[in-house]
C-alpha cells in the first residue's frame, strides 16, 4: 500500500491539509473535535511524515529551494522558518540560498546556484523588482512560489497597502492630522505599499503627511531619519530641537520596528518626548517591539502563515493540485502600546 500522504489524512478527517499540517506542528488553536479527527485520521492511515520512499518511487526530489534576503529582519526570519518547517511537515526539504535582492548580480548568481540543483520548485522570499524580473527573465521549467506580491489579507487589500492603512486610521482615530513618514528601501515593492496604503489612509481621514524620508530597514537608517525630520523642523518636540509650532508632524510612522527603534533612540537622544511630543507606531511587530521604550505600537503581519501558504501553494503546484493564484493570510491587526496617544491640544 503506498504511503500515506498529507492530504490523504486531511481527506480522511474531513479536514484542510493546512489543518493537518498545523497539527503536525504542534499549534494548540485546533477545536477539539476537530483535532480528534486528525488524531483519528492519522492513526487508521499509519501516516508517517517526511517518507523518502514514496519520492523514490515517483522517481521525483523533494528539495525546493529558497532564495531569501534580508534574513536577519525579524519578518524575514518569521516567514522562512514556518516556511521551512510547513515543507518539512509535508515530506520536503528547504534549500535556502540568501541574496542580495537589491543586486542583480547576486540575484543573478543565486539563481544559477539553485538552477543547477535537482530541486523540485524554488520559492521567491525577495520583494524586490530587482529580484522579480530576474526571475521572469529566467526560462525557469519548475514551478515557482507565489510571492509576496500575490499576498492579500481577508478585506482583498495586498498586505502591503492594508498594513499602512491600519496604522493611519489609528493616528487619525487619535486625532492626528499632520504626520511623518519613514519608508522602506524604494527598490521593495513592500515598502512602496505600506507608504502608498498610509498615505492614501492618512488624506482620505482629513491629515497630510508634511514629511518623508526613507531608510534601509535598518535601526541605523531609522535613527539618522529621525535626526533628519528634527533637523528639518518637521516634528514638534516640545520647545526643544527640531521645534515646528506652524505645521510640524505630531506623529511619525515607520514602515517597520527595527527602523522605529533607531527612531525612538533618537528621539529621545534629542529631548523629544514619545508620545508626549511625537506619537509613533511601527510595523511587523517584532519580538523587540514590546521591550523598546517606551513600547511600540504597531501593526501584526501573520508572517508565519505567510510562508505556510506559499510553501504549501507551491507543493499543491509541485503534485498538480489546483490553486488559488491568490493567497490569502489574515488581516493586518494593531497592536497598540505606549508609544501613541492623541496629539496636545
Amino acid at each position: 500500500m503506498p504511503d500515506a500522504t498529507i492530504y490523504d489524512v486531511a481527506s480522511r478527517a474531513g479536514v484542510s491539509h493546512q489543518t493537518v499540517s498545523r497539527f503536525l506542528r504542534g499549534f494548540e488553536g485546533i477545536r477539539p473535535e476537530t483535532r480528534a479527527k486528525v488524531e483519528s485520521a492519522l492513526a487508521e492511515l499509519e501516516y508517517r511524515p517526511n517518507s523518502a520512499a514514496r519520492f523514490l518511487r515517483l522517481k521525483r526530489t523533494n528539495r525546493i529551494a529558497l532564495l531569501a534576503d534580508n534574513m536577519h529582519l525579524s519578518g524575514p526570519a518569521r516567514t522562512i522558518a514556518s516556511a521551512t518547517e510547513a515543507a518539512r511537515d509535508l515530506g520536503y526539504v528547504t534549500d535556502i540560498v540568501t541574496m542580495d535582492g537589491s543586486d542583480e548580480g547576486s540575484v543573478r548568481e543565486a539563481l544559477d546556484l539553485v538552477l543547477s540543483q535537482q530541486i523540485a520548485g524554488l520559492v521567491l522570499m525577495a520583494q524586490t523588482a530587482i529580484a522579480r524580473t530576474a526571475i521572469a527573465q529566467r526560462d525557469i521549467s519548475m514551478p515557482v512560489g507565489r510571492d509576496f506580491g500575490l499576498v492579500v489579507d481577508g478585506t482583498g487589500e495586498s498586505l502591503g497597502i492594508r498594513a499602512g492603512r491600519v496604522a493611519a486610521e489609528h493616528l487619525i482615530e487619535l486625532g492626528h492630522r499632520r504626520a511623518a513618514y519613514v519608508a522602506g528601501p524604494e527598490q521593495w515593492l513592500v515598502a512602496r505599499e505600506r507608504q502608498e496604503g498610509f498615505t492614501a489612509a492618512f488624506t482620505a481621514g482629513g491629515g497630510e503627511v508634511v514629511a518623508s524620508t526613507a531608510g534601509d530597514w535598518s535601526a541605523e537608517s531609522g535613527f539618522a531619519a529621525a535626526r533628519l525630520l528634527l533637523a528639518e523642523g518637521a516634528l514638534e518636540s516640545g520647545g526643544g530641537a527640531g521645534r515646528a509650532p506652524d505645521g510640524g508632524a505630531t506623529a511619525v510612522a515607520v514602515a517597520n520596528d527595527t527602523m522605529a527603534m533607531g527612531l525612538l533612540a533618537a528621539l529621545a537622544e534629542a529631548g523629544v518626548s514619545v508620545p508626549g511630543d511625537v506619537s509613533v507606531v511601527g510595523n511587523d511587530d517584532a519580538p523587540e517591539a514590546r521591550y523598546m521604550v517606551p513600547p511600540l505600537t504597531t501593526v501584526d503581519l501573520d508572517f508565519a502563515q505567510e510562508g505556510v501558504l506559499v510553501v504549501t501553494s507551491l507543493i499543491d503546484r509541485i503534485e498538480g493540485r489546483e490553486t488559488d493564484p491568490v493567497i490569502h493570510v489574515p488581516t493586518p491587526a494593531l497592536v497598540t502600546r505606549a508609544s501613541t496617544a492623541p496629539p496636545r491640544a
